[in-house]
């Protein structure tokens, strides 16, 4: 299995075939999760200090805070499965 490397904004790179769900962090669920993974050390801010705009949970129950719109890292997301097909 190829490791796909997925750009989450200002050169922060995750790796694509670890993450289960992008989802914005305006609900009150997902504040949770981000309160629950700070506390057990296993949120990744990548915001450099800029509004969360994204939320990336991956399958190692790491928490990734992204200043990149959900829909933009998905695109990304995708554009990396389009080029693998090639």
């Amino acid at each position: 299995m190829a490791i796909k490397l997925i750009n989450i904004g200002f050169g922060n790179i995750v790796n694509a075939n670890r993450i289960i769900s992008i989802v914005s962090p305006e609900s009150a669920p997902i504040k949770r999760i981000i309160q629950e993974a700070r506390d057990r050390s296993m949120l990744v801010d990548a915001t450099y200090g800029r509004r969360t705009r994204a939320v990336i949970i991956t399958d190692s129950d790491h928490v990734i805070l992204s200043a990149v719109q959900p829909e933009t890292v998905a695109q990304r997301l995708g554009n990396k499965d389009d080029e693998s097909d090639e």
